[in-house]
């Protein structure tokens, strides 16, 4: 065999030999479950996911052989954990792995219960959530259904109380929301968290059979039923203190408030929770940057560097993800540009120009330095857009200067005014004559001439 030839077949067997890491499949998503029989009693809810593409792995929360990732490569780009009541996860999840999942952009959504685990609860606790003590539950004595069975934790929430953005929860002109679980705390000051359905106000978290001798953590519209977290990576978190939100029965139910005789055939479960799981897969409110260009105006390409107080053009392109799949341009009127050198030194919004363009017209400072072009775009249920494009600003060149700038005009009058008032006086000086003496370059007599004799 040849030189050539028997380096050849080496590669190949080193080649057999090192693992190939498994790539995650856009669809893959891994379900933990407390039991299968979930799998049943939530099938309309999976089957939606199945419809649209996903494809879904069941498991046993404690399975001994689960696993995230191999070889530094994530196995799922999506994670249900519908396993309200484990205490410590199988194989090698953790609740570690799950946040580190996050990290690196993977999108969970949890469901817990009255019974909500440890292992549920540390979790919340890393995503800015906290869930109540344990068999807590939210209590609402004025809108329960009549089908409660007395102890009023069978709670209708109003659609009014869902988060302002359609592109999480979707339209609001649903029916009531039936409600069994726990209640949820999240920090208001935390600007990652959304709350996307709060309780009413008449309601509260505590153990349902317990006397109450302390005030409850979560009261009023204080109490969270389902919270969201959105990273800095845009990677999605949404907790749901009720499973039964998501089952069949709640989808199919009809709803009645204990003290309203209006009934509704059916409730409005099936949409939100829908809208919710297209949301924390990235199926909607997803942006991108398709181009930028910035260039002197007059002119299509863009320069060197800048000079001060050029007037200038940038234009952004962006895109968002459709429900079927496809980039198509985004529409907004509040997109911004900031002209950044420390400081701001421009802010203008932004025209839409047609076709998911928007563009901004302004004179460079003038001020020379290392400026960007700045687009940081953050509004509720988007994923962050951020685009900087830096350049570099120079002072004017010595042929660039005016050559009489209005605001020296006194100046100049005063030199022209030195330089006439030299001349006057230097005319003056020299042809002025005095009497009794003569002009400059005569001769002096004394007494006259004399007479001669």
């Amino acid at each position: 065999m040849s030189p050539v030839g028997l380096l050849v077949a080496t590669f190949c067997v080193l080649s057999a030999l090192v693992p190939v890491p498994v790539r995650a499949d856009p669809g893959e998503t891994l379900v933990l479950l407390d039991n299968l029989a979930i799998r049943e009693t939530h099938s309309i809810f999976f089957k939606s996911l199945q419809e649209r593409g996903y494809k879904l792995t069941y498991k046993l929360a404690d399975d001994a052989s689960l696993v995230l990732s191999k070889y530094g490569e994530f196995l799922y780009k999506h994670l249900i954990l519908f396993a309200p009541s484990v205490e410590e996860f199988g194989g090698s999840l953790s609740v570690e792995a799950i946040t580190d999942f996050v990290d690196n952009g993977g999108n969970v959504l949890v469901a817990g219960s009255s019974s909500a685990g440890d292992a549920l609860r540390e979790l919340a606790s890393e995503c800015g959530f906290e869930v109540d003590e344990e068999n807590a539950a939210v209590i609402d004595h004025l809108n329960y259904d009549i089908a409660d069975g007395g102890d009023h934790t069978l709670v209708v929430a109003s659609p009014e109380n869902l988060i302002d953005s359609e592109i999480v929860v979707g339209k609001k002109s649903v029916g009531p929301l039936l409600y069994r679980g726990t209640g949820l705390l999240a920090d208001k000051e935390n600007p990652l968290v959304l709350q996307l359905l709060t309780a009413d106000s008449s309601a509260y978290s505590y153990i349902p059979d317990a006397p109450i001798k302390e005030y409850p953590h979560a009261v009023g519209k204080g109490t969270l039923l389902i919270a969201a977290l959105q990273a800095r990576n845009n990677a999605r978190v949404v907790f749901s203190g009720s499973l039964h939100f998501f089952s069949d029965e709640a989808f199919l139910a009809p709803v009645q408030r204990a003290q309203d005789n209006k009934l509704h055939a059916k409730s409005g479960n099936q949409e939100v929770a829908t809208a919710i799981s297209k949301w924390v897969f990235g199926e909607n409110g997803v942006l991108r940057v398709r181009s930028v260009k910035h260039h002197k105006e007059g002119e299509s390409n863009p320069p060197a560097s800048y000079t001060v107080t050029e007037p200038a053009v940038y234009t952004i392109e962006i895109e968002t993800l459709a429900e079927n799949g496809k980039w198509q341009p985004f529409v907004a009127n509040d997109v911004q540009l900031e002209f950044v050198r420390i400081d701001p030194f421009v802010r203008t919004t932004l025209k839409a120009i047609g076709g998911g363009r928007y563009q901004a017209k302004f004179k460079i400072p003038d001020v020379y330095g290392v400026y960007q072009f700045k687009v940081d775009y953050d509004r509720i249920g988007y994923t962050q857009l951020y685009s900087t494009t830096q350049v570099s600003v120079r002072p004017l060149t010595h042929t660039q200067y005016e050559r009489f700038i209005p605001s020296a005009y006194p100046y100049y009058v005063s030199a022209f005014s030195m330089m006439v008032g030299v001349f006057v006086f230097s005319f003056i000086f020299l042809h002025y004559k005095e009497e009794g003496k003569p002009a400059a370059g005569g001769k002096a007599t004394s007494g006259g001439d004399k007479k001669t004799q």
